[in-house]
């Protein structure tokens, strides 16, 4: 009778190549959520008419979990109305809102594939 002896070495074997994956993960998450947060300040600051800087300075975002950011307002009061989901929004008054959170949701779920990909990227090297 012969023995044999395995050994397994490796990124995959010594946990490396999970370590990165999970790195590369958070990298993902808070880049997209940086995209997210930048994008919608920058259309606020080009669509509001007269902005105190209150609104925007509760624009945060905040990890709810190991893959998921949460960009919001924060709760502001008057949040709703200037998105235009309010109940005194169009057709109560004039005015229509700004869409900007609408607007960045759409923008996010687009070039959010593409960010991942890249910080995923930047991590592959710890795999192998």
């Amino acid at each position: 009778m012969a023995d044999v002896e395995i050994r397994m070495t490796g990124p995959i074997f010594d946990g490396r190549a999970a370590r990165a994956m999970a790195e590369a993960c958070r990298d993902a998450r808070d880049s997209i959520a940086e995209f997210g947060e930048e994008y919608a300040l920058a259309l606020m600051g080009a669509a509001f008419r007269h902005p105190t800087g209150y609104y925007e300075s509760n624009v945060k975002t905040t990890v709810v979990s190991a893959d998921t950011a949460l960009v919001d307002d924060g709760g502001v009061v008057y949040g709703a109305w200037l998105e235009g989901v309010g109940s005194r929004n169009s057709p109560v008054t004039r005015f229509p809102g700004y869409i900007h959170w609408r607007r960045t949701k759409a923008l996010v779920a687009a070039r959010g594939p593409a960010i991942a990909e890249v910080a995923v990227r930047r991590h592959l090297p710890e795999m192998g």
